[in-house]
């Protein structure tokens, strides 16, 4: 399953939003447990990004609602992603209800 992270991260970083979308939907539907609703909160964040760089502003805004509130439950690095500056980037862009390239931070050290 965390081929499918991987893989997800790979399409989010390079501005595949869909692509992520679809590829974290897969390993959400898979999973039970705490990480069921992290990954939930990637998918709502691809489809979020997705939706501002389709012009569905609103969209875009209802989706990183609900991804930021998911995600902001769980550690500052959480399988190994800089999920704190993932939140913060996701808050940015809701803020400024403009969307800009950001990437997760994934190491092995976190």
């Amino acid at each position: 399953m965390t081929d499918l992270l991987a893989e997800g991260i790979n399409f989010f970083n390079n501005g595949r939003y869909f692509e992520a979308h679809e590829t974290w939907e897969d390993l959400w539907r898979r999973t039970c447990g705490p990480l069921r609703l992290f990954y939930q909160g990637l998918v709502q964040a691809a489809v979020g990004l997705h939706h501002f760089a389709r012009g569905n502003s609103n969209g875009g805004r209802a989706q990183l609602t609900k991804s930021i509130a998911k995600l902001a439950e769980y550690p500052a690095r959480f399988c190994q992603i800089d999920n704190e500056k993932l939140v913060a980037d996701l808050r940015t862009i809701l803020e400024e209800g403009v969307i800009r390239p950001i990437n997760i931070v994934r190491s092995r050290d976190l």
